[in-house]
C-alpha cells in the first residue's frame, strides 16, 4: 500500500500538499521515509534526477515519483506493492492537481500549506489500498509495456552521488579562495606586511646610518684631541 505521498513544485522543490496528516505518525518511522521523500523533491528541482518517471529503492520499501508540468508527485509504498498500480495512483492525483488554478499554486510560499489538497490525496490512497478490488486489477491488466521506460536505482547510490558533489564543491570553494603566506595569518595583514615593510627598512637603514656617521665622528673629535 501508499505508505507517504508528496506532491511539491518542480521549481524549487517546495512541498505543497502529503495527503493525511497522522497524528501518532504510524508511527513516527514514517517522518524518516517523509525527509527522503523531501530530498528526492530537492534533487528534481535542482536537475540531479532528470527522469519523468523513476523508481527509488530503499530499505524494503520503494519511491516512485511522477513529474508532470513542473510538478512532482512522490509515492512511497512497500517494494511488494506493484509498481505499475503505484504510477496508476500518481497519475489519478495528477490529473485531480491539473484542475487547479496554476497561478494560485505559485503563490504558495509555505511547506505542505495546500491543505485543500490533501483530503483528495487521501480519497485516492484509499482506492488503492487493496490490490484485489475490480478496478485495481483492471489497471494492472492495462499497457503492459507501461514499466519498461521506467528507471529504477537505489536511494544508496543517489545518495552516494550528492555526497560526492558536495566533496567537489567544497574543493572548489577551497581552492578558488586566494592564497596568502602562512607567516602574516592573513591576506589583510600580509597586503599591510607588503606595502609597510620597505617603508620600515628604508627608515631603519637611515636611522643607522645615521647612528653610525655620529659615532665614527665622536671617534674622530676623539682621537683628535
Amino acid at each position: 500500500m501508499v505508505k507517504v505521498t508528496i506532491v511539491g513544485r518542480g521549481s524549487d522543490g517546495l512541498p505543497l500538499a502529503q495527503g493525511l496528516r497522522y497524528v501518532n505518525e504510524e508511527n513516527s518511522y514514517l517522518s524518516f521515509y517523509r525527509q527522503k521523500a523531501e530530498f528526492i523533491l530537492q534533487e528534481i528541482s535542482k536537475g540531479t534526477l532528470t527522469p519523468s518517471m523513476m523508481t527509488i529503492l530503499i530499505d524494503h520499501y520503494c519511491f516512485n515519483f511522477l513529474v508532470e508540468n513542473g510538478v512532482v508527485y512522490i509515492a512511497l509504498c512497500e517494494s511488494t506493492y506493484p509498481r505499475k498500480l503505484a504510477f496508476h495512483y500518481l497519475q489519478d492525483i495528477q490529473k485531480e492537481f491539473e484542475k487547479f488554478d496554476k497561478t494560485l499554486i505559485g503563490k504558495i510560499t509555505k511547506p505542505y500549506s495546500f491543505v485543500k489538497f490533501d483530503g483528495i490525496i487521501a480519497n485516492f490512497s484509499r482506492q488503492y489500498i487493496d490490490t484485489r478490488t475490480q478496478a485495481n486489477l483492471a489497471k494492472l491488466k492495462t499497457n503492459k509495456k507501461q514499466e519498461v521506460n521506467i528507471v529504477t536505482e537505489e536511494m544508496s547510490n543517489i545518495l552516494e552521488r550528492r555526497r560526492r558533489s558536495l566533496e567537489t564543491m567544497r574543493r572548489l570553494v577551497v581552492t578558488s579562495q586566494p592564497t596568502f603566506s602562512t607567516i602574516w595569518c592573513s591576506p589583510r595583514l600580509e597586503v599591510i606586511a607588503m606595502k609597510w615593510t620597505p617603508i620600515l627598512i628604508m627608515v631603519i637603514t637611515s636611522i643607522a646610518l645615521l647612528w653610525a656617521s655620529l659615532v665614527l665622528k665622536d671617534d674622530y673629535i676623539i682621537s683628535s684631541g
